[in-house]
């Protein structure tokens, strides 16, 4: 009981500080079972097939366009999302509650799978794939407790690699309330 309260007393000093860093078992969190899951099987196979397309980066960029201005789901959206790879991380998600999203991207940053629709298709431009892809070496990023306002709830990202041969394939981003933790 007193493990449990004090967690509940830390989640609500983290909630009144907005932007500072992530607690330390979210911290050991991302560093043991999120980056374990960097080589899931059903994971790693989905980002290779989708890194096989060769899409250019103009090709991705187009689509972030369409995304951005699409407000409902279009049906390569669902797709996404109905896909093994997205059933998978829904999965994931359902197995503990502090997992507010995930989302798979692949070697240049564009969505994989994914649990809930992003606000964007490519997140090759922002830090939660550019500190997690690393350059191909791979790396756990663990971004600042941010107030999520569609969930209207503290939340960390977290970024881990997707490895395949020792070498970082792509990567996945596990948006953890830390309220719930």
């Amino acid at each position: 009981m007193f493990v449990v309260s004090g967690l509940f007393f830390l989640a609500g000093i983290l909630a009144a500080n907005a932007g500072e860093k992530a607690p330390q078992q979210v911290i050991d969190l991302a560093n043991g079972t999120l980056a374990a899951l960097g080589t899931d099987p059903v994971i790693v196979k989905a980002v290779r097939e989708e890194n096989a397309k060769g899409k250019t980066l103009a090709q991705i960029q187009e689509k972030d366009r369409e995304w951005r201005e699409y407000a409902g789901f279009a049906d390569y959206m669902k797709a996404i999302m109905d896909s093994e790879c997205g059933r998978h991380i829904r999965e994931i998600q359902a197995s503990a509650p502090f997992y507010a999203e995930i989302f798979v991207m692949d070697s240049q940053g564009a969505n994989v799978a994914m649990t809930d629709k992003t606000s964007d298709y490519w997140q090759g431009d922002e830090d939660k794939f550019q500190k997690s892809f690393a350059g191909g070496a791979g790396a756990v990023f663990i971004d600042d407790v941010r107030f999520d306002d569609s969930a209207q709830a503290y939340q960390v990202q977290i970024s881990v690699p997707v490895m395949d041969g020792g070498k970082a394939i792509g990567a996945i981003t596990f948006g953890i309330d830390v309220d719930k933790i």
